[in-house]
């Protein structure tokens, strides 16, 4: 019982957070190394489908579509996320010049840290506090003391329960930012 919350469940966490981010890095190695770093320029809109359709779930979730399973469509829903997210950060690469961009960028990590708090870290922390409590209770230790020793991890998880309050209105930033973008640069394309 020595190991607490963090170390079991935010550190991962962090280590899967990263995970994109070297995917990302390592991505872009390879299209440079390959001279296919043009094709990253155009990895905007797959990775911009694949995380349209990845909002099956929340449709599904909010009854505005009746098919699909709820478990299967939220395992979907993070797979596709994760896949449009690393191809829009290595469209993105280094080459981000104007302050749209980096602002939608920007909105996008932060809405795919909240929502992989949600996934990952909520759930997985609830019930490692209800097994700490029942294992301290099973031993006979006192309720008072019970809490005295989960204190930390139940304050940990307190502070994950609000990542909806800040989820929902940074996938809507991202969402205006991304649409924002995508609208300049039709705009300013050079057709010809």
């Amino acid at each position: 019982m020595k190991r607490s919350i963090v170390r079991r469940e935010v550190l991962p966490f962090l280590v899967m957070f990263g995970s994109l981010i070297v995917a990302t890095a390592m991505t872009d190695a390879l299209l440079h190394t390959l001279d296919l770093y043009w094709i990253g320029r155009y990895l905007g809109i797959p990775g911009t489908i694949l995380i349209l359709l990845s909002f099956g779930y929340s449709m599904r979730k909010r009854k505005l579509i009746r098919f699909g399973q709820p478990k299967r469509l939220l395992q979907l829903h993070e797979i596709l996320a994760w896949l449009g997210v690393l191809m829009i950060l290595v469209h993105a690469g280094v080459h981000v010049y104007a302050i749209l961009p980096w602002l939608a960028l920007i909105a996008m990590l932060i809405n795919v840290a909240s929502g992989m708090t949600g996934q990952y870290l909520l759930d997985r922390s609830r019930r490692r506090l209800g097994t700490k409590r029942e294992t301290y209770s099973q031993r006979g230790v006192a309720p008072g003391e019970v809490e005295k020793e989960v204190f930390w991890d139940a304050v940990t998880v307190d502070v994950m329960k609000q990542w909806r309050t800040i989820h929902i209105p940074i996938t809507m930033a991202f969402g205006v930012l991304g649409l924002a973008h995508i609208l300049s640069i039709l705009f300013f394309w050079q057709w010809q």
